[in-house]
């Protein structure tokens, strides 16, 4: 008896004693068995089941730039002007990392992101956040410049 032959003696044999029975998706067609089988469709089908951010396997050009698309969804979670400048920092450093870097995949197009109109948008949005609760944000007095304060000595009277 050859190998392939004693295989199917083994699955018949299993087919006979109900081993095959109660799997799960009896009698439903196999998903995908039409569709084109290359190696990117089986990569692209395994990063979707396990649920894997497409970014996490993005050239880093290409991965930067969504993330600066993404930036002002980012900047709306954050709840300090320190929070925003330093993930807009971060991002900077990682750019200026990767113009540095020798070149993987497409060019490399973008550019330092300017922290100041990020942060007027920022606080422009946080503005609204707080009409929109009701919170009334009084206005913070400018500081007061300190009383000058006569140090020197006093002329006597006769």
């Amino acid at each position: 008896m050859t190998f392939p032959d004693w295989v199917e003696a083994q699955i018949r044999a299993a087919e006979d004693a109900g081993a095959f029975e109660n799997l799960p998706g009896k009698g439903k067609p196999i998903p995908g068995l039409g569709q084109p089988r290359d190696d990117m469709a089986w990569i692209a089908n395994k990063l979707r089941s396990e649920n894997v951010d497409i970014s996490d396997v993005l050239p880093p050009s290409l991965a930067l730039a969504r993330e600066v698309e993404r930036l002002p969804q980012r900047v709306a979670r954050l709840h300090s002007e320190k929070q925003v400048r330093d993930l807009v920092d971060d991002l900077n450093k990682r750019i200026r990392r990767a113009h540095l870097a020798p070149q993987v995949g497409p060019p490399m197009k973008v550019g330092a992101v300017d922290v100041e109109p990020v942060l007027a948008d920022w606080r422009a949005a946080q503005t609204a956040v707080r009409a929109a609760r009701g919170v009334v944000q009084k206005p913070v007095p400018a500081p007061q410049p300190p009383r000058r304060r006569w140090l020197g000595l006093r002329r006597r009277r006769p």
